[in-house]
């Protein structure tokens, strides 16, 4: 029997999943446009652990979206799972927030899914599924233009879902192109995946463990005031 907690904080969605045998029985989650995983993640894990009835004791794990996505977002959900992790003294899995985020579209036949998150300006983190979710393009950190995925496009329907879509969709017009919007990555679709590598001892070292943020992180610089 598995029990799994799984956060997923990539994006300004902060939310959280208890698992069971590979069954959601709880989701609490905010589709805000503004992060708040600091104030909210640890009153999350509270309150699903409540409503299913649960104790901490009783987890056999801890899954986490491992990314890429926000940095601050990726690093105060990675924290909270090591912390739990090393707690309780049980294993923790990570999940390609990518991977998961695919799992939001139902496609059929010769079609493609891109998960794509917004990074900055026209940026985004992207990668490429074919409708059974099998990874067929590795993850990019690509810039967008008007041939960006053509090469799919001309294959047949495209997928294309996550926090990107929006700015995707101002440039792309091919008739090949579903724009799946208002979607973000979620803790209910890293149940069943946890679920599959916990089973096949698919683990991470916790001590070492680091989410995958594919670019170094910049600071901004602030700008003086002007006299």
């Amino acid at each position: 029997m598995s029990t799994i907690l799984c956060l997923e904080t990539a994006t300004t969605n902060c939310s959280v999943a208890l698992s069971i045998n590979g069954e959601m029985v709880a989701l609490k989650e905010d589709y805000d446009v503004k992060y708040s995983h600091a104030e909210r993640l640890h009153l999350y894990i509270e309150e699903v652990l409540a409503f299913a009835k649960a104790d901490k004791s009783q987890l056999t794990a801890i899954a986490v979206s491992k990314g890429p996505g926000s940095y601050t977002g990726l690093r105060i959900g990675v924290s909270a799972a090591k912390g739990l992790c090393y707690a309780l003294d049980i294993p923790l899995i990570s999940i390609p927030t990518l991977d998961s985020l695919s799992r939001q579209v139902q496609a059929e036949g010769n079609s493609y899914i891109v998960s794509m998150l917004d990074a900055r300006r026209m940026e985004v983190y992207s990668a490429i599924y074919d409708a059974s979710y099998n990874q067929v393009r590795e993850t990019q950190a690509q810039i967008l233009d008007e041939t960006s995925f053509m090469s799919y496009l001309e294959k047949g329907k495209v997928y294309f879902v996550g926090n990107g879509v929006t700015k995707f969709s101002e440039i792309c017009n091919h008739p090949n192109a579903i724009f799946v919007t208002d979607k973000l990555p979620s803790a209910k679709e890293l149940c069943s995946l946890a679920t599959s590598k916990f089973e096949s001892l698919d683990l991470e070292d916790v001590a070492y463990f680091e989410p995958y943020y594919l670019k170094d992180f910049i600071a901004g610089v602030k700008k003086k005031a002007t006299s």
